[in-house]
């Protein structure tokens, strides 16, 4: 089965050497995704109420790129620089998933790669179409 990978041309330039989405068949891996608005590139916020909420509607965007939608997600990767933002980042979470809640790991790193993020989320889904 082919691998087809894409970065849409309505989100931001990858800062490595990856591509934003994966998709092989009905199966989409979506990359770590910090919440940086598309059009501008800056972070969505200083906060990670806002940052969590920008990371899923970039999650909606790549989806519907692939034809699927969140409620196809199956499993996200949340990566949390501070533990103290857990609250937050499931207040915008769950705002924006809404009813479907998806199996989810949620893991406490040192860094991460772009600069004033406090979290960045990756996803597998399965496209029903």
């Amino acid at each position: 089965m082919p691998i087809e990978t894409l970065t849409p041309p309505a989100m931001f330039e990858p800062i490595g050497p990856y591509s934003h989405l994966s998709k092989a068949g009905p199966l989409l891996m979506i990359s770590g995704t910090p919440g940086v608005d598309p059009r501008s590139g800056a972070l969505a916020g200083p906060d990670a109420y806002r940052q969590s909420r920008q990371i899923v509607r970039n999650f909606r965007l790549l989806l519907a790129e692939a034809g699927a939608e969140l409620s196809d997600v199956m499993h996200v990767n949340v990566f949390l620089k501070r533990v103290e933002d857990f609250a937050e980042m499931n207040r915008g979470y769950a705002e924006e998933f809404g009813a479907h809640a998806p199996a989810r790991t949620v893991i406490c790193v040192a860094d991460l790669p772009k600069a004033g993020a406090l979290m960045t989320m990756n996803l597998t889904a399965f496209a029903r179409s």
